[in-house]
């Protein structure tokens, strides 16, 4: 049976007797379909892991065996990438793996239209790049994003947690809706006392803001960081140097959050001016201050869990979106503490 997909794509599907199905997908531009299968294949060895199906390319072709649900699943995401593709987005195995996961929420009782699911998760529209959510959890931050002026992100790493607070802090900075992006980390590998440390104020607190770094450099064009960095629309400080300040007009990012005290999250959430936005983000389960000392960021959750116009995300391994191994890791980290609280 041979049928017409969406645009640049036909498909025909076989059914065996014993429920095993077989689909054909062929793709109408051999460049486009050489880069949805990734290098050796590799994209389409993930959807081969992830689905339980046989995935085999020949040119433009794939033909996919296996489960009815999970060709059906298949057939989705590959639909769906070879649209994005089609509308001139980069592909990279994030977006593969966030895809999949998508089709498998969504089940196989219905039909799938790929520009419908294309939409489904929310996205930030920067000048360099557009950003999309990858799975659920990162769906719900966007819109946390939008909805609250203060929001907390807790989670395990590689959940974008960082990635979508500097890239939400970016998209604000670039429509005005604020005139400076705030960016804070507490240094607690070096006590907050940073000036044994060689250089001036940036050169001290680089080491411990580089993941901000990279995330700015890869949202934004090089030179408007750097312009941004001189004039401090952009501003890196350490958490230490903000008491006393009022924050107006700005989006204000405090990574790592975990490695607060309850007083030094107090004075951050006390910063916070007139038309601004916080974001704080961290992992509770790595936590590095003393023995002994509570998180300031636990601390605050708890604390204003009912208060109107604080959002709160907690992302699980599900939202882990690096390497497929990180997830793998981050549960089993969890099992084991989960077996530690259980022991008398």
């Amino acid at each position: 049976m041979a049928a017409r997909g969406p645009a640049g794509t036909e498909e025909s599907v076989f059914v065996a007797p014993d429920n095993a199905t077989q689909i054909t997908l062929a793709f109408d531009d051999n460049r486009l379909a050489s880069l949805l299968f990734g290098q050796y294949g590799q994209n389409l060895a993930l959807i081969e892991r992830r689905l339980g199906v046989v995935a085999n390319s020949r040119g433009n072709l794939v033909t996919l065996e296996g489960s009815r649900e999970g060709c059906e699943q298949a057939r989705r995401v590959l639909e769906n990438l070879y649209q994005r593709l089609k509308s001139g987005d980069e592909l990279v195995p994030g977006d593969v793996e966030g895809n999949i996961r998508l089709a498998m929420a969504q089940g196989s009782l219905f039909d799938f239209d790929p520009a419908v699911g294309r939409e489904s998760f929310e996205e930030i529209n920067l000048r360099k790049r557009r950003v999309r959510a990858r799975t659920p959890g990162q769906d719900a931050y966007i819109r946390a994003l939008k909805r609250h002026a203060l929001v907390f992100a807790t989670g395990p790493a590689g959940t974008g947690k960082t990635w979508l607070a500097v890239a939400h802090a970016v998209q604000l900075f670039e429509r005005k809706e604020v005139d400076r992006i705030v960016l804070s980390r507490p240094a607690v590998e070096a006590g907050e006392r940073l000036g044994f440390l060689p250089g001036d104020m940036r050169e001290k607190v680089d080491p411990y803001l580089r993941p901000i770094y990279d995330a700015l450099y890869d949202l934004m064009d090089a030179r408007i960081v750097e312009r941004a960095l001189q004039t401090t629309e952009i501003e890196i400080a350490p958490l230490a140097f903000m008491r006393g300040r009022t924050l107006s007009n700005a989006a204000i990012i405090l990574d790592e959050a975990q490695n607060t005290t309850a007083m030094q999250m107090k004075m951050l959430l006390t910063r916070l001016g007139e038309n601004s936005r916080m974001i704080v983000t961290g992992d509770p389960s790595q936590v590095d201050l003393p023995p002994g000392q509570t998180s300031g960021l636990a601390d605050a959750v708890r604390l204003l869990e009912n208060i109107d116009g604080i959002g709160h995300v907690a992302f699980t391994a599900a939202d882990v979106i690096r390497h497929e191994l990180v997830a793998r890791i981050v549960a089993a980290y969890d099992r084991a503490a989960a077996q530690k609280r259980e022991r008398p």
